[in-house]
């Protein structure tokens, strides 16, 4: 199948070599086949041009939009939780370590936090604030250890006391983490704190995305 520039060429040359054939001072009503083709190719390469940066935008849209997507959702994030060792006894003195599970969840907005653990797994990497609080009687050392995966951040504690019937201590601390990484709250060996839906409590909240 002839393309359409070959047509033009060869209807062209008809015209020029038939209906005009009998005056020869006339000049031909079609360019030279050779110029057509220079025209033809340079108008080809712009139509290439063309497609090529409609190609290029289109990618570039697509990857704006992607863009604007993820920080509509980096927006959206929301991680918040706070929960308290409830049982409105004493929790401890054991014979070792052990992470304390806070049962009553007052909030747990994302659902990072987990009451049957008690442990808390970063859904995306950020900045997160956390505080530790709690109340305990003085017949035992009080103190609470909390980490991040295998690492001590921070603590709290009192000591023992025959005079000082109830204590209380707490503590707070931001700390950097990797999308599940986890953070929870150790009750140490021979100390104890009292279970309590208003007085112990483990918390914490998102501060940014990073």
């Amino acid at each position: 199948m002839l393309s359409f520039m070959s047509l033009l060429i060869l209807l062209c040359c008809e015209l020029n070599s038939g209906q005009f054939e009998n005056d020869s001072q006339s000049e031909p009503l079609c360019p030279d086949s050779h110029d057509l083709q220079k025209e033809y190719d340079a108008m080809k390469k712009k139509m290439e041009a063309l497609e090529k940066m409609l190609k290029d935008s289109q990618t570039r849209l697509i990857n704006n939009e992607n863009k604007i997507t993820e920080l509509k959702n980096e927006a959206s994030m929301q991680v918040i939780f706070s929960a308290a060792a409830g049982g409105g006894s004493s929790i401890g003195p054991f014979d070792t370590d052990t992470t304390l599970i806070y049962e009553t969840v007052i909030t747990n907005i994302g659902s990072a936090y987990n009451k049957t653990t008690g442990v808390f797994t970063a859904p995306v990497a950020g900045v997160y604030y956390f505080s530790i609080f709690y109340h305990a009687g003085g017949e035992h050392e009080g103190k609470l250890l909390l980490y991040k995966n295998n690492d001590l951040m921070v603590m709290t504690h009192d000591h023992k006391s025959d005079s000082d019937t109830a204590d209380n201590g707490g503590n707070t601390v931001f700390l950097q983490l990797q999308q599940g990484d986890q953070v929870y709250v150790r009750l140490p060996a021979n100390t104890h704190v009292w279970g309590h839906d208003h007085h112990t409590t483990f918390s914490g909240f998102l501060v940014t995305q990073m």
